[in-house]
């Protein structure tokens, strides 16, 4: 048995849905991590995970993004 995460479309973020979701804390647009895992708030330096599809916006789930890697979000923002 291996553990590879589970792909199935029924747990696979639907990138449309980024469209009506914001930042709990600021209010503001987030940004799918390049491996699309996380929903990034650059403006709230912070990440929330994706688990099965479903992007946890807790603050209690969310960790803190170093600011290299907020420029590299920033950086695909254009």
């Amino acid at each position: 048995m291996t553990d590879t995460p589970d792909t199935s479309p029924r747990h696979v973020f639907d990138v449309k849905t980024l469209e009506m979701l914001v930042c709990p804390l600021t209010k503001t647009r987030l940004t799918l991590s390049a491996d699309h895992t996380e929903l990034i708030s650059v403006a709230a330096r912070l990440a929330f995970p994706i688990i099965k599809g479903v992007p946890l916006l807790s603050l209690d789930e969310a960790r803190n993004v170093e600011p290299d890697e907020i420029k590299n979000v920033g950086a695909g923002l254009g």
